[in-house]
């Protein structure tokens, strides 16, 4: 999740910290559903025109809140910092591992046995396969910028974590096209592709040009200070981008919601599961390879969040913005805060257990 990360003495110089909108964003993010099922049934018609102004299946609204989102994120990555990648091999083996070869695959597991199975007489229908399409594009990117602020409540090794962000980025462009569309295709859904490899570029490649040209240009002139200052002041445009998507998402799916609140509680079961096992998982595997903990508990969170911009997006834009597809990555949306606070804590918590365990490697590699 995109978020503004102020910065405080630590470790490497700065280090971010959750502002009073952050910290509550829980609250927030409740208000903002409120008012969009209250507006959508209220005054349906800007949301429907909202709704339908799209270009080759991209809706153009959400296309600015999402950039609105995306680039003051990117803006804080570094990607010179993947020159630093060896010197945590061990967590970004283990963290790579998870996020890509683990996550959207035990999550199209989790969607097929709980949504397409178990829970099938309990929701439409007819949404079955969307719902399980918007599933597998939550797990298939992982977090970027907000992995910072879990970092910083673990007190977790900066390097580590920006080395590990800006792989992420990497390997996403040329990783998540192709996931989603194989494990789409298992789901007997039909993939646009051009629409889905439009999504990337629009909503990864692009920003990530953008952003880092920005960043140099920033530099060039006004040095870290002004980059500083930049994201302080983009900090709460992604936030307020953030919200006003959340609140013109349930303006559309408000109806719904109202009708269903089964609906959302049933869907947000699978990712609960897939959020502690692929945390436990990375996190397991890192005290077996033994790795430091302040590397082990960011790698476990990274291997658990979401990079839920990039899956709402390509939702809407495969599948629309009142299909089962969107709500099922706007429900990621919902528990994705206190389910990773959660996690903080319990990672915390077995710091003790974790150390006592964790095998030490002979030597380190520079």
């Amino acid at each position: 999740m995109s978020q503004h990360l102020a910065t405080t003495p630590g470790r490497a110089g700065v280090r971010p910290a959750m502002n009073l909108f952050e910290r509550y964003l829980t609250l927030w993010v409740a208000l903002c559903i409120v008012a969009g099922v209250g507006l959508g049934h209220a005054v349906p018609a800007p949301f429907h025109s909202l709704g339908a102004a799209t270009v080759a299946q991209v809706n153009l609204p959400v296309a600015a809140l999402i950039w609105l989102m995306i680039v003051p994120m990117l803006l804080k990555i570094d990607l010179a910092a993947l020159r630093r990648v060896g010197a945590h091999w061990r967590g970004m083996m283990a963290t790579v591992g998870v996020n890509w070869l683990v996550k959207p695959f035990s999550m199209a597991l989790l969607a097929w046995l709980f949504i397409g199975g178990l829970f099938r007489p309990l929701l439409p229908a007819a949404e079955i396969d969307s719902y399980i399409a918007g599933l597998i594009l939550l797990a298939a990117a992982p977090c970027t910028a907000m992995v910072f602020v879990w970092s910083n409540l673990l007190d977790g090794e900066p390097n580590f974590t920006l080395s590990q962000v800006a792989l992420n980025d990497t390997i996403m462009v040329v990783a998540f096209a192709p996931i989603v569309g194989l494990l789409l295709g298992l789901s007997s859904i039909s993939v646009p592709w051009d629409t889905l490899l439009l999504s990337v570029g629009l909503y990864i490649v692009i920003p990530v040009i953008a952003a880092q040209a920005w960043r140099r240009a920033l530099l060039a002139r006004g040095g870290a200070a002004a980059l500083a200052r930049t994201q302080a002041w983009l900090g709460p445009v992604s936030l307020l981008a953030l919200l006003l998507t959340l609140v013109l998402l349930f303006g559309l799916q408000g109806e719904q919601i109202v009708r269903q609140p089964a609906v959302i509680a049933l869907l947000a079961v699978p990712i609960l599961v897939q959020v502690y096992f692929n945390a436990g998982l990375a996190y397991w595997l890192n005290r077996r390879l033994g790795t430091e903990w302040c590397v082990a508990g960011p790698s476990a969170l990274i291997g658990a969040s979401n990079f839920f911009e990039l899956a709402v997006a390509t939702a809407i834009a495969l599948f629309g913005f009142q299909s089962g597809a969107a709500l099922a990555t706007v429900v990621g949306v919902l528990v994705e805060v206190p389910v990773m606070l959660s996690v903080v804590r319990i990672v915390r918590a077995t710091r003790g257990w974790y150390e006592a365990g964790a095998r030490r490697p002979a030597a380190r590699p520079a």
